[in-house]
């Protein structure tokens, strides 16, 4: 038992600390909040008061157990699991796509047995994993201007584009527009020439108009009557009945709360005003109950563990650990763009979940493993330097 219990403190000694001890408060913050946005739909739905609570715990112990796994695997093992991972996922996106049925207007939940989850939500891991391994394995051959590129180049853009192809035709806009900013940011940091840049994202834009068009033919619109009408949230209090509600309901809770909240479990918004107010709009109750001032923590421990993954970005002793912290930003810096947007009324709202605030087992699962893969990371860069054996 020595042995083990010296491997694992020396795993958490090795890890970014700031990032990790951040991540666990907001993990915690935001199990303990469920308990509290959760309890009217618990209620409505006959369902235990702790019911979310327990569930919710429950994903961040698998969470946690695969986490465990991550970070004691060698990233330069990963290839193999990568393309296994990519194909699997990929697999589902398609079943999903031919059998799949209709939630709130996407096809995104596919049933096994007794467990339902979300497959997009595992593919924004597996698409940084995969897209970093491949800048990695074509790294020298890009930079490289006296051979032809087209060949890595069309297998980049393969793997980066398929996923929020499919996605989007499943009527996953909020999911499709993360995935393909995640492309986009890791494409743009890429070692790709920036002239192969400019021609690649010329060649995209045309795909993109005609397929575009191809849908209009087919089917009579790019965008459904449900997305479209998500589209109108410059002033959602004006269209309150024909699906402005979500939103305004959300300013009317934020402007509750005002500077120091109504108090814990006080909130007013959560019964039957904000549908299942501890997932897509769990800020608004969060500064109803706590107020801005106490909310604005949240922002700080947002700020932290972005800027951390950022510097642990510039450290990597890798180019795909450097790809892979990268795109890790990326993918939850677009949660809370998005999220926080839709809230606000400054963008589409699209059902995005909230980083460790949100409940969800998919999103909690795919985040916390991503956290640690970024973790493994900074380990082995952190040994290198120390010169000690991997």
């Amino acid at each position: 038992m020595k042995p083990l219990f010296h491997k694992i403190r020396q795993t958490i000694q090795d890890m970014d600390h700031w990032l990790l001890w951040t991540s666990v408060m907001m993990i915690i913050y935001g199990l303990l909040n469920i308990v509290t946005a959760s309890s009217s739909e618990a209620v409505t739905s006959s369902a235990p008061l702790y019911f979310y609570f327990y569930q919710q715990s429950k994903m961040l112990v698998v969470a946690l157990i695969g986490s465990i796994v991550i970070l004691n695997i060698d990233t330069k093992q990963y290839p193999i699991p990568a393309v296994l991972a990519y194909f699997g996922i990929l697999g589902l996106l398609l079943y999903l796509s031919l059998y799949g049925t209709s939630h709130r207007g996407s096809i995104n939940w596919l049933q096994i047995g007794p467990f339902t989850f979300q497959p997009s939500e595992f593919s924004k891991p597996v698409m940084i994993v995969s897209l970093a391994i491949l800048f990695e394995k074509f790294y020298r051959k890009l930079k490289n201007k006296k051979i032809s590129h087209i060949d890595m180049l069309g297998i980049i853009f393969i793997a980066g584009f398929v996923y929020p192809v499919i996605i989007f035709l499943q009527k996953d806009l909020g999911t499709a527009m993360i995935v393909t900013a995640i492309f986009g940011v890791m494409f743009l940091t890429s070692p790709i020439l920036a002239r192969e840049k400019l021609v690649w994202i010329g060649r995209i834009a045309i795909l993109g108009v005609v397929g575009c068009l191809i849908m209009l033919n087919v089917k009579g619109y790019i965008l459904s009557p449900e997305q479209m009408d998500r589209f109108d949230f410059f002033n959602p209090c004006s269209n309150y009945e024909e699906g402005g509600y979500q939103i305004c309901n959300g300013f009317i809770a934020i402007n509750d709360g005002g500077l120091l909240g109504l108090g814990p479990g006080k909130s007013k918004q959560k019964y039957s005003y904000i549908p299942e107010p501890h997932t897509d709009s769990v800020f608004a109750i969060i500064v109803e109950e706590n107020g801005l001032l106490l909310s604005t923590l949240l922002f700080i421990g947002y700020y932290i563990i972005l800027k951390r993954i950022l510097l642990l970005a510039s450290i990597a002793n890798t180019i795909r650990g450097r790809y892979i912290c990268i795109g890790a930003a990326t993918y939850l810096f677009m949660h809370i763009l998005i999220n926080l947007g839709g809230l606000f009324g400054v963008m589409p709202l699209t059902g995005v979940p909230l980083p460790f605030l949100s409940y969800g087992g998919s999103f909690t699962i795919s985040m916390v493993m991503m956290l640690a893969v970024v973790q493994r990371v900074h380990i082995e860069t952190k040994r290198q330097k120390m010169g000690i054996k991997q």
